[in-house]
């Protein structure tokens, strides 16, 4: 077969010699090709890119520069047979080097040319050299003709603009094809222009409009035959501006069919019209008569090409009547071969520049697979899919592949991703994206740590995910001198290999199909195997089992219906308080080193880390161990850990981490022992993801993509969290399938946080009693100092204090205050319990989600959130009520309650009415169309309000489109396709792709079951977070002017992936606005340009700003990382006064002790090493292997002091000196809470990434920063301290009876939440030291002295129990809780009991 496959291959290298081969693609010029004189065309067909790292091109335009010596000789004899033409060409890749120096070279080596050219090109990345930048400026200088096509980089193309502009009078033509409106204002050919392209309304610009909104993007391909044809029309218009505009039309034409004839002729025909010496001097006789300028040669618009076949098909019929009677025979095809479908770019076949893709059709012909390759002359491939891929009304593919890597409707243009969802769901297969290297030779990806260029990540993953593609892998790359197309073997071998995996799927019978459920343990070594984020991992796992015993998956002697989760879990780890290393856990192979050896192609290259195998870790010391249990043909196993945990040292010294000889074996028994067909990852997250290689573009050196080998990953992720989702789709080639967290209900009040909520209902029915009014004043002040309120209440008078002297607005704004404090911890939001996969909420969960999707304002839907309809029906004005409330005035404390209450009746209203008897909603009733039918009275929500105290709000028309908004999303909430997506993807079928994020603020993340994208990074920061943004900010100067006396100077920033996702880039517009740096669009809408507010508007100080980005937010956002550090640089050289410009004043300090520019020491930006993720001050604190603060201070600086420089897009410097000065100004650390589902003792991130202490070290004060949290989880945005968030997230989360007892109803995993919280609230008092004592008193005062809570808790995780007795003492043990001996005693002897009860010996 392999013989066979070097035969197609030859035979089409023959082929494709015809023609010069070329490097990458240009579906994008065919979006506008009629629209060239009309004012829509840039609007239309603007690539979404941004800047980009010029880091990776080091190839050089001189490989470019062809017949400099013809030219310069025909320069000096101007008397001579031919006349000089010099030709400048500027191309966003090297799509056309072959062709345009074939074109050249033909041109002068042909006697009667009458022309000597010379011609050069440049790939507008090579323009970020100075070198470069400056030969371009002469050579446009000397030019004849310009021409410049896809030039859609920002910077660059105003760089473009400057140069071509300046000469533009001078030069004879100039030619842009698609790019920014500004620069094809720049198009010149004779009286033809563009100078008021996309400035004015023309009729072709209106009429073009309204057909791409009549008829979608397929008006592209009208576009293309009205390119064919115009020119002949034009040919019978008078005047010379007709002439000029075909001339135009027919470059145009010429410059879309690619190949050098087609070149040869657009060359000619401008020079002999448009370039005097060559009009003087060309014999038109000579040219005609020897066919130098020829008609435009082009491939049918769409079609169905093979390099063998010997025409392009137009129907799928011919096609495969060709296909299978002469080829598939002669290739050695089975008739009932699998059929991969490809997608292809037409550019590349026009410029004979298919060696990729020829090189991919053979491995999958050799491979025993046919071929169906379709290409689109427009960027429109919705049409030829749905033409080509189906055969006689059924589907003739088994999967598909997309070479061109872009989104599969609008290209690289403006894409219509619900067309795309729609074609590719009547598909119904797997959906593969694979990338060609563009402006990256192939060595340069190689020895790139990032990986593929920022802005091909940006054009060329993030936008085809949108459209529910999977498997970003490169495939091919360019070579650097020619800038050919080169296949990359291993890479086209892997994936031709997953293609076909994906589609066997489709085919093979459900008993037959072997899947591989693996689940997590972190950190190891305790009692936490089957670690996810919010879900019960055992439940959901016997859910999956019921649902594939179902549908005739082989389970072996196993009946999941007759079991318990609980049994599950003792089958999978045959002892479930085992150590993670510990024998006790069942194993299900044991992989000797002989067969390790044999099977694992790269355990070579782990013995540099790990040693010789098998190592300690999975290991008895002979073999490698693989834990976990086997059901017939499904294997659930247990993922090994990262290695490195419990390893201070080697945390605080490797770059990252990597896979030891446990973890490879693992991932090698199930590819080539188990032969799994596919690995179904459970919950968020694991490892694989997070292993060494390049951030984006895998190699077949990186190692996520050596342990992920060929089998089709899937992966259930919560739909909170699209930012590590998207990592895992990227690195380890994920479908995701998005699965719910746990509905969240109010906190409530609890103990004498519920007594203190009694006496100020008491008092505001006595508040007017001079006799019992003042007494109750009293005993509420001492209450809130029982509660430990008295931090949170400003001014709170001491309990010495008597109500009875003073008045009565004195007493109301003191309970205010106190009842205030009260409604935030009881109206907060808490996730209940963990969610079971495929299990919906019930009607009253439902209910909570519902009420705060209610409270948003949504004005780009004209929809006003619930309190603010409420209170405008009462003549307030929310943000007033809001203000008030929070500074204590009794009046509007109880008013905004009323309104909280009224919203939540009113919803409660609107759910009933679909409620069943079990409560459960199963159907959503049409409240709206039964009321607006008649069918009974007044909407109950109507009622609702109208009993709550709303009568005049009842009846407010502003209630129809919120409760027609609220019914869809009752409908989303308890769909449910979490289980129905995996048997679909496990059946080969198409996975609906969705957002990821807070399904609150974007109900389009539900139903669940989807898989999960993130968004266009280059839409963010949107209008509306920039807004939110900039009150946050001010929010954030008032408290801090109000608590210090004066403004910060600077403000040290984190910055998250998933948070950005979510709010649509509040934080960074956060940074932006501290600086005093407003975001612009650009001409296509993209953000990525800056302008600096004036001082006079922005009326303070520019602060200064530290930016710590997580290694997520720099892999999903490294465009917006350039548009920070842009930001700094330039206030940084604004001219003002340091008094007012804190990051000019701090960059010109830093520059004269750093001896460098202030330009460079204006960087603020920074990040871990690429391919690197987290301070690891998490695991070190998680795993208590640290001695000192002090090394986590070391270990925080020295992962996260990476630079990011926009002068050099892309490359992530180390720079911990730098890092190091910037933080030592900081006055102030600031994080955002944006979400509900995520608080700051949820997880390690927040605490990991906090500098508050690293901060103190630094400052040469030793004065400790204030600590800032914006919390933004409702819509009345909060600033808080650090101090205060900790307090009200342990008050609503770790010391609530109704977070703890949700939790123990999940038995084993929940008793692990409650320890996880516990751990990382000490991690706070180890980065920042904000934890008060009475937090950890009264968590020992619950869980411990509580002697029936012990005996729960170690019943049901004696691991998790002994984890969290550690905690206590740790916490004693360092100074951060102070407390009795009696408690530390009882502590000491507990964590003897429990050991002894984990080792057996009790």
């Amino acid at each position: 077969m392999k013989m066979l496959s070097a035969c197609v291959l030859a035979s089409a290298s023959a082929f494709l010699g015809m023609r010069a081969p070329l490097p990458v693609k240009t579906p994008r010029v065919v979006k506008a090709p009629a629209v060239a004189m009309s004012s829509a065309l840039a609007e239309e067909s603007g690539v979404s890119l941004s800047s980009g790292g010029g880091m990776f091109t080091s190839s050089s335009p001189e490989d470019r520069r062809i017949g400099t010596e013809l030219y310069q000789a025909a320069k000096a004899d101007p008397s001579g047979a031919r006349a000089p033409l010099k030709v400048v060409y500027v191309v966003l890749e090297s799509q056309y080097q072959s062709s345009m120096s074939a074109a050249v070279k033909a041109i002068n080596e042909n006697e009667n040319s009458g022309v000597a050219c010379e011609c050069v090109g440049y790939l507008l990345e090579e323009l970020r050299d100075e070198k470069n930048a400056a030969a371009f400026k002469k050579d446009v200088e000397e030019a004849n003709v310009f021409i410049g096509s896809l030039i859609f980089v920002q910077e660059l193309a105003e760089q473009v603009k400057e140069v071509v502009e300046a000469e533009r009078d001078r030069l004879d033509a100039v030619l842009i094809f698609p790019s920014m409106p500004e620069v094809m204002r720049l198009n010149k050919v004779g009286g033809f222009t563009m100078a008021s392209l996309g400035q004015s309304k023309s009729v072709v610009s209106e009429f073009m409009k309204k057909k791409k909104a009549d008829d979608g993007s397929s008006f592209e391909e009208a576009m293309l035959k009205l390119l064919r044809t115009l020119p002949k029309v034009l040919k019978y218009l008078p005047g010379d501006k007709a002439k000029d505009a075909k001339s135009f039309m027919m470059s145009f034409q010429y410059w879309l069919g690619g190949s050098p004839e087609n070149l040869q002729s657009m060359l000619l025909s401008l020079a002999t019209t448009y370039v005097p010496a060559v009009v003087e001097k060309a014999d038109m006789a000579s040219l005609d008569q020897e066919g130098l300028i020829a008609e435009p040669v082009l491939l049918p618009d769409k079609g169905i090409w093979h390099p063998l076949g010997p025409e392009v098909y137009q129907t799928a019929e011919e096609y495969f009547q060709w296909y299978e009677t002469e080829h598939a025979p002669a290739a050695g095809l089975a008739e009932d071969a699998p059929v991969v479908g490809v997608v292809l770019q037409k550019s590349h076949i026009n410029t004979g520049d298919a060696g990729h893709y020829v090189s991919l059709i053979s491995e999958l012909e050799a491979r025993g697979a046919k071929v169906v390759c379709i290409y689109s002359g427009g960027l429109d491939f919705s049409g030829p899919v749905k033409e080509y891929f189906f055969r006689q009304g059924g589907v003739a593919v088994d999967s598909v592949i997309n070479l061109t890597g872009f989104a599969l409707v609008g290209g690289p243009a403006s894409q219509d991703h619900p067309k795309a969802v729609d074609t590719l769901k009547s598909l119904g297969v797997p959906y593969l994206c694979a990338v060609p290297l563009v402006f990256q030779s192939f060595q340069e990806w190689e020895a790139s740590e990032l990986g593929l260029h920022p802005v091909q990540v940006a054009l060329q993953v993030s936008l085809p995910e949108l459209d529910g593609a999977i498997e970003p892998i490169i495939y091919a790359g360019r070579e650097g001198a020619t800038g050919k197309s080169v296949p990359l073997d291993d890479r086209i071998s892997t994936l031709a290999q997953r293609a076909l995996k994906w589609g066997s799927l489709k085919r093979k019978e459900n008993k037959d199909k072997k899947l591989a459920i693996t689940i997590f343990s972190f950190p190891p070594d305790k009692g936490n195997v089957g670690t996810a984020a919010y879900l019960d991992v055992f439940g959901s796992i016997l859910a999956v089992a019921k649902e594939l015993k179902g549908r005739g998956y082989d389970l072996g002697d196993v009946d999941p219906n007759q079991m318990e989760a609980e049994d599950l879990m003792d089958m999978v780890l045959n002892d479930k308080e085992a150590k993670f290393d510990s024998p006790t856990l069942n194993v299900v192979h044991k992989m000797t080193m002989e067969e390790y050896e044999r099977l694992c192609p790269y355990q070579d290259d782990l013995h540099e880390n790990w040693g010789p195998p098998p190592g300690h870790l999975n290991s008895d010391g002979q073999n490698l161990l693989v834990f976990g249990a086997k059901f017939g043909n499904v294997f659930i196993g247990v993922q090994p850990s990262f290695g490195y945990e419990g390893d201070p040292m080697r945390l605080l010294f490797s770059k990252s981490a990597s896979p030891h000889h446990g973890f490879a074996a693992y991932y090698t028994y199930l590819e080539s022992v188990f032969d799994a067909d596919a690995v179904l990852h459970f919950g968020t997250h694991g490892s694989l993801e997070f292993m060494p290689g390049k951030q984006v573009g895998m190699s077949g050196e990186c190692y996520p993509d050596r342990l992920a080998g060929t089998i089709p990953n899937l992966y259930y992720y919560a739909a909170n969290n699209p930012s590590e989702a998207t990592i895992a789709k990227r690195r380890s080639y994920a479908a995701t399938i998005s699965y719910l967290t746990p509905p969240a209900e109010n906190a409530g009040l609890y103990k004498g946080l519920k007594e203190l909520s009694e006496l100020v209902s008491s008092y505001q029915g006595l508040r007017e009693n001079e006799a019992r009014g003042p007494s109750i004043v009293n005993s509420i002040i001492a209450a809130a100092y029982s509660c430990n309120l008295d931090k949170d209440v400003k001014n709170l008078p001491d309990v010495e204090f008597d109500s009875k002297e003073v008045d009565l607005e004195r007493r109301d704004t003191i309970v205010g205050m106190v009842y205030q404090r009260l409604m935030e911890i009881e109206s907060r939001l808490l996730p209940m319990g963990l969610h079971t996969v495929g299990v919906p909420p019930t009607a009253e969960e439902a209910i909570a989600t519902l009420v705060s999707i209610a409270e948003i304002d949504r004005p780009e839907d004209e929809i006003l959130g619930l309190p603010r309809i409420l209170a405008n029906a009462e003549g307030r004005k929310l943000e007033e009520i809001y203000r008030n409330a929070n500074e204590g005035v009794l009046q509007d404390v109880e008013l905004l309650q009323k309104i909280t209450q009224g919203t939540r009746a009113a919803v409660r209203a609107l759910v009933d009415e679909s409620t069943d008897s079990q409560g459960r909603v199963k159907e959503v009733q049409n409240v709206m169309e039964k009321a607006l039918g008649g069918m009974f009275g007044q909407a109950p929500y109507r009622k609702a309000l109208a009993s709550a105290g709303f009568q005049k709000a009842s009846e407010d028309k502003m209630l129809e489109p919120l409760f027609e908004y609220l019914e869809f999303c009752l409908r989303q909430v308890v769909a449910d396709n979490e289980l129905g997506a995996l048997v679909d993807a496990l059946d080969g079928q198409y996975i609906e792709p969705g957002p990821g994020g807070d399904p609150i603020r974007n109900p389009g993340v539900l139903p669940t079951g989807k898989n999960m994208h993130a968004l266009d990074p280059q839409s963010i920061p949107t209008t509306a977070a920039v807004e939110c943004a900039n009150r946050v900010v001010e929010k954030l100067l008032e408290r801090l002017e109000k608590d210090n006396g004066e403004l910060p100077e600077s403000v040290a920033f984190t910055l998250w992936g998933t948070d950005n996702i979510k709010t649509y880039g509040e934080s960074l517009a956060q940074v932006l606005g501290l600086v005093g740096v407003r975001p612009v669009p650009d001409a296509l809408g993209r953000v990525n340009k800056l302008e600096l507010i004036p001082l006079e508007e922005l009326g303070r100080p520019r602060i200064d700003v530290v930016v710590s980005c997580s290694g997520v937010f720099r892999d999903l956002f490294i465009n917006q990382m350039n548009l920070l550090d842009r930001a700094v640089k330039l206030a940084a050289e604004a001219d003002e006064p340091d008094d007012q410009n804190y990051v000019r004043k701090h960059a010109k300090e830093q520059a004269k002790e750093l001896g460098m520019s202030v330009r460079e020491a204006a960087t603020r930006v920074f990040s871990n090493a690429a391919g690197s993720y987290s301070a690891n001050v998490g695991l070190a604190i998680e795993n208590g292997g640290w001695e000192s603060e002090n090394q986590l201070q070391e270990q925080f600086v020295g992962r996260k002091g990476f630079a990011f420089n926009a002068d050099k897009p892309g490359m992530m410097t180390q720079s911990t000196d730098m890092f190091k000065a910037a933080l030592s100004t900081v006055d102030v650390t600031f994080q955002n809470l944006d979400s509900s589902e995520i608080s700051i003792s949820d997880v390690s991130h927040y605490y990991d990434s906090d500098p508050t202490k690293v901060v103190e070290g630094l400052r040469k004060d030793g004065k400790k920063p204030s600590s800032m949290m914006a919390d933004t989880t409702t819509a009345n945005a909060q600033v808080r301290s650090l101090s205060e968030t900790v307090r009200l997230d342990a008050r609503t989360k770790l010391l609530n009876p109704k977070f703890y007892e949700g939790m123990l109803a999940s038995g084993y995993e929940g008793t692990r939440e409650i320890t996880k919280r516990l751990r990382n609230t000490m991690g706070w008092s180890a980065t920042a030291g904000e934890v008060d004592n009475f937090v950890y008193e009264d968590a020992n005062d619950t869980f411990i002295k509580d002697e029936a809570m012990q005996k729960r808790l170690l019943e049901t995780n004696p691991n998790a129990f002994r984890d969290m007795v550690t905690t206590f003492l740790e916490a004693n043990g360092r100074g951060y809780w102070d407390t009795d001996e009696e408690n530390v005693e009882r502590l000491q002897e507990l964590y003897q009991e429990v050991e002894d009860r984990i080792e057996g010996i009790v």
